[in-house]
């Protein structure tokens, strides 16, 4: 396996923040006290039967999905990889990896051969599972191909439609034997996972186009979920669900290992569909919502066409986007709901919050403060010092959730490192005047025309306030004489705007004449990755064709 970065941890340790704990010390510790309460419940899009397991049931599926890792060879420190749809067996096996000692890595569903066998090839992982079949995709054939590139790749685990072709079925070979029952006694304790290793390999969605292993501990995630619930005040009574997949870090946190840390229920949709979620969130009566503004934009308006009993939901999170003000009014009028803002990264999960007792409309002016056990800092691009107040600059951050680097890339995570240990996160960012951060954009998504650096972040979220826009992404285009030159990209919401619309726009909200757009493409979406961040590599490749 790859080496971890030497991490002590003891000032964390001190504080609190790391509590030696791995998330099967979560679920034992959920089982002592909510046995017969239902650990997780998985609606199904194409209208089965929703799957429910108490946390009895989730764990004695964990030892048996142990067990068979354990007799299938997957030993300490291997790479398990698991490119499942939101379900149940995602979280066992995920589980089922730290029980003996191996690192989960989730795949999303999006991914196809060619990343899927950078990432297995780059893991050396052993064992591969997925759904035979999503939407109309063969991962059997896919794996198949994957398998026959990557030697290390032993097994090929499926999930209805397994058997052929060398392939496990999961229900059939892993779930339907006794293998519990195979293991010498002792085995899988010798074997669990401690809480400085690996819990996590988690390849970045790619907003540039190339992915990284982030790595992970229990530790480090065992912090940032630990954060999350307490900026929040979540409790053991939560009815937790999101938009995002599981096999993603917010999804991966929020919604699998911080409702596993509070003994709390977990509610997934395997396949996005708004209309069903708000049905979902009515019949399981779910408290806490975490999604991009696009999944938040989806559900407000499918409860503005077929209203839901949405009363028992209280609090929605979101990032990973400006948060236009009419958000934040529509999430309280139409959802009912209190709306954050945060800001995070698969490297350190959410690092800053905005929090219950800040002024409700803070979400659409703050990315929030940092959450114990994390700093922040913003410092000058040629410097490295500190800027001064309200001037924008490079946002650093360091603390207990940060991983501990890329898997089998030192090189490039050491890139990423100031020798006082500041992760750079390529993000800039201003003091939002209260004490926290306003993201302001990426270094790279800075436009220079003209020697003018136009920050497109902040012109998005100006933009964003136009009642004729429903998504918007500006880039920087080619220009031979001012070097870039600014294109809006914009999901109308009704008649589009014009240059000009947008123009007058901009005019009246004063901002400067040289941050104006210069082009303007109608689209009918944005391309994003399955977080919900606009891939704006995408749109520069279509746009200068």
């Amino acid at each position: 396996m790859a080496p971890v970065l030497e991490i002590t941890g003891d000032r964390f340790r001190a504080e609190g923040v790391w509590r030696d704990r791995t998330a099967m010390d979560d679920l034992r510790g959920a089982v002592e006290r909510f046995p017969g309460r239902t650990a997780v419940v998985v609606w199904h899009a194409d209208g089965r039967e929703p799957d429910r397991l108490t946390y009895a049931e989730l764990a004695a599926r964990v030892e048996r999905l142990a067990a068979a890792l354990h007799g299938l060879g997957v030993r300490r420190g291997d790479v398990v990889t698991l490119q499942l749809p939101n379900s149940w067996q995602l979280v066992a096996l995920s589980l089922a990896c730290a029980r003996v000692g191996a690192i989960a890595g989730p795949v999303a569903t999006i991914m196809r051969r060619r990343e899927v066998e950078f990432m297995t090839r780059l893991t050396r992982s052993p064992l591969y599972v997925a759904a035979a079949e999503v939407r109309g995709f063969s991962f059997a054939d896919m794996s198949a191909e994957v398998a026959a590139a990557v030697p290390t790749l032993r097994h090929r685990v499926l999930l209805g439609g397994g058997g052929a072709g060398g392939t496990l079925d999961l229900d059939r070979d892993l779930l339907g034997r006794e293998w519990e029952r195979e293991v010498e006694p002792g085995v899988l304790d010798d074997r669990e996972a401690r809480p400085d290793d690996l819990a996590q390999v988690m390849f970045t969605s790619g907003t540039t186009g190339e992915p990284k292993g982030v790595m992970h501990s229990h530790n480090t995630l065992g912090a940032l979920n630990r954060a999350q619930i307490e900026v929040l005040g979540l409790t053991s009574d939560e009815v937790t669900a999101m938009g995002s997949p599981t096999t993603l870090q917010a999804g991966y946190t929020w919604n699998f290992l911080m409702p596993l840390i509070l003994g709390a229920t977990a509610v997934q949709i395997d396949a996005w569909d708004p209309g069903l979620m708000l049905r979902v969130m009515e019949q399981e009566g779910v408290t806490f919502f975490y999604g991009p503004p696009p999944f938040l934009m989806d559900l407000i308006r499918a409860q503005q066409e077929d209203p839901r009993d949405l009363s028992a939901l209280r609090s929605f999170a979101t990032g990973s986007a400006p948060i236009p003000p009419v958000l934040v009014e529509q999430a309280r009028d139409v959802l009912g709901c209190r709306l954050y803002a945060l800001w995070g990264m698969t490297e350190n999960g959410a690092v800053t919050v905005t929090r219950p007792e800040d002024p409700p409309m803070r979400a659409a002016e703050s990315d929030g403060t940092p959450v114990p056990g994390m700093e922040v800092r913003i410092v000058d691009e040629r410097t490295g010092r500190p800027v001064a107040p309200g001037a924008t600059g490079l946002l650093q951050v360091r603390g207990a959730s940060q991983c501990l680097g890329y898997y089998r890339r030192e090189e490039l995570y050491a890139e990423s490192l100031t020798p006082d240990g500041w992760f750079d996160t390529g993000d800039l960012a201003r003091d939002d005047g209260h004490g926290g951060i306003r993201i302001a954009g990426r270094v790279k998504d800075v436009i220079s025309r003209g020697g003018v650096k136009i920050p497109a972040v902040e012109v998005e979220a100006a933009l964003l306030r136009h009642p004729a826009i429903r998504d918007i992404a500006v880039v920087g285009l080619p220009d031979e004489r001012m070097g870039e030159r600014a294109c809006a990209v914009i999901v109308p919401d009704g008649t589009p705007p014009t240059i000009s619309d947008l123009r007058a726009h901009l005019a009246e909200l004063e901002m400067a004449k040289q941050y104006w757009p210069e082009r303007l493409e109608i689209v009918d979406a944005l391309p994003r990755t399955p977080s919900g961040k606009v891939q704006k590599f995408v749109l520069r490749d279509r746009l200068t064709g």
